[in-house]
């Protein structure tokens, strides 16, 4: 009995060693860098850094396009009301002291008889230019 639990726990280290070794065979071929998964982490895992640096750099430019936005809003805001003043103050200067007198009424004119012309008003069209048709396709 003892040598059939020694037999089989001899079989049983051999399986596990094979199996190891097979894991092991995997792995290495899983982290090879030229053609295996490792190869494909390494590549991205460094876009992921250039991504991120790229992103860095844009958050910053939009950061300083934002506050210079700002400052040119409050600069327009600024000569808004400096023009809604002066329209102010010119609608105050122009303004009449004292209304207008009323123009002179016109006596009415007795109307004419126009005699229709005999000859028929023409009507010239001109042809538009082929380079103008070519420019706009």
């Amino acid at each position: 009995m003892q040598y059939i639990a020694d037999i089989l726990m001899g079989l049983g280290a051999l399986g596990a060693t094979i199996y190891c070794m097979v894991l092991g065979s995997r792995l290495k071929r899983f982290n090879q860098l030229e053609n295996g998964m490792g190869g494909a982490i390494a590549v991205l895992s460094a876009q992921v850094d250039d991504m991120t640096k790229a992103l860095n750099r844009a958050q910053g430019a939009s950061a300083n396009s934002a506050e210079q936005l700002r400052g040119l809003t409050e600069r327009a805001e600024q000569a808004a009301q400096r023009l809604e003043l002066l329209i102010a103050t010119m609608q105050e200067r122009t303004a009449p002291a004292a209304p207008a007198p009323a123009p002179a009424p016109v006596p009415p004119v007795a109307p004419v008889a126009v005699e229709p012309d005999p000859r028929r008003a023409r009507v010239l069209r001109r042809r538009s230019r082929t380079s103008d048709l070519e420019a706009a396709e």
